[in-house]
């Protein structure tokens, strides 16, 4: 019978009860720390792609998409800060938390896009593109003399 199971960390020569004390110790959290991360969804119908894109806590000013051919690219950025004051027991607290990112997501798609009709709307924390098609010239034949 063969296992799979790994060490998370070999260098731990620790007892089991210490690590398990470890693992129960307070660690600091802070969701609003983590990079930019944007999930996009890419789909087809009749003549144009259907782009979705996951980018929330972004202002609709700080996106930019650019299209190039059948080549889209959508850049994001998140500036994020908080602040939180109050009175302790040595004298006055002040706490701030910044956060800067961007992201830029580059993909290509199996037609080119007319950037004339492409249309984009944001709506709480979803970017949506409709890019159609560019439509494609007629082959054109030409008369051997």
């Amino acid at each position: 019978m063969t296992t799979h199971l790994q060490l998370l960390e070999p260098s731990l020569t620790d007892s089991f009860e210490s690590a398990f004390r470890r693992f129960f110790s307070p660690t600091r959290f802070a969701p609003e720390a983590q990079a930019l991360d944007m999930r996009l969804d890419v789909s087809e119908k009749d003549n144009a792609f259907l782009v979705k894109a996951d980018i929330p806590g972004v202002r609709k000013e700080d996106i930019n998409v650019r299209i190039d051919g059948n080549v889209v690219q959508i850049d994001a950025e998140v500036k994020h800060e908080k602040e939180t004051k109050g009175e302790g027991e040595g004298g006055k607290v002040l706490r701030s938390e910044r956060y800067y990112g961007t992201v830029s997501p580059t993909f290509s798609l199996g037609h080119d896009v007319d950037e004339a009709k492409a249309d984009a709307k944001y709506v709480d924390g979803v970017l949506t593109l409709e890019l159609p098609r560019k439509a494609s010239a007629a082959a054109k034949r030409l008369t051997v003399h």
